[in-house]
Order: C-alpha cells, then sequence, then structure tokens
C-alpha cells in the first residue's frame, strides 16, 4: 500500500511540476476566404494564473511575435491580428505592460499564390505569472492550407 501511495504521490507531483513549465499550448487552423485568399489563425491557450506578452510591448518582457517562412504558394497581407490585451502597471518594472489571459487568437490573412499551402514558422513568447516568468520560448508550426 505504501509503495502504490508513493507511486501516486510521485506522479501527481511529476504531472504538476510539468503543467506549470508548460503553460501555454499553442494549436493552429486555417480557412480560406476563397480561391486566392485564406486566414490562418494561431491559438494560445493559457494556464490560469499566466499569462503571455502582446505584440506591441516594446521594452521588458518578451512579446510574443510570429516570422513567417517566405514561400512561393502564398504571400502575407498586412501584420499579424491579435485582439485588444489588458493592460497594466507593472510594480516591479515600473511600466505599464500588455498581455493576454486564459485564450488569444492571432489571424494572418494570405494570399495563396497555388491552390494549396503550408504556412510555415515560428512564434516566440514568454510566459508568466505574477510569481515568476520561463525563458523566452520558440515554437515553430505549420499550417496547411486546403
Amino acid at each position: 500500500m505504501k509503495k502504490i501511495l508513493l507511486f501516486v504521490l510521485i506522479l501527481f507531483s511529476s504531472t504538476t511540476f510539468a503543467q506549470l513549465h508548460k503553460p501555454v499550448k499553442w494549436s493552429y487552423f486555417a480557412k480560406k476566404i476563397n480561391q486566392q485568399e485564406a486566414e490562418v489563425y494561431i491559438k494560445a491557450t493559457v494556464a490560469r494564473g499566466w499569462h503571455i506578452y502582446a505584440m506591441q510591448d516594446s521594452e521588458g518582457p518578451t512579446k510574443t511575435s510570429f516570422s513567417f517562412t517566405p514561400s512561393s504558394s502564398y504571400r502575407l497581407i498586412g501584420k499579424t491580428l491579435a485582439p485588444t490585451p489588458i493592460n497594466k502597471f507593472d510594480k516591479v518594472l515600473q511600466k505599464k505592460l500588455s498581455y493576454f489571459e486564459n485564450e488569444v487568437v492571432f489571424k494572418q490573412k494570405i494570399k495563396l499564390l497555388k491552390p494549396k499551402a503550408v504556412v510555415s514558422g515560428v512564434l516566440e513568447f514568454m510566459a508568466c505569472s505574477d510569481k515568476s516568468c520561463l525563458p523566452a520560448e520558440e515554437v515553430p508550426f505549420k499550417i496547411p492550407i486546403v
């Protein structure tokens, strides 16, 4: 019985530890608007108590950013869009910061140069809680448009 209890405690501790160090999950999807245009959606699901920084923050924590790989099958139209972030004064950094909690969907419009395309690139972000920040992370992505 003690071995089973110890195993359960270790398993629970490992699961909790892993969740705390990966508080942001990314998902992707695309929607064709017509034969020449599509929209790519990049969604961040953020664990309770954590946040990621908005795209417009320039000083301080690493802002969320997207680098799209150039391709002969598509071209970007405009900039990546995001909803209005939360704006709050940070006492430690002594400045107003913009960030997202819970869930945020970023949107990029593209012009299709071929009937099928795969939009790829790398996103960069930093996740923080009220107590700590994790190092900035780069995540590669590939989003098929069919």
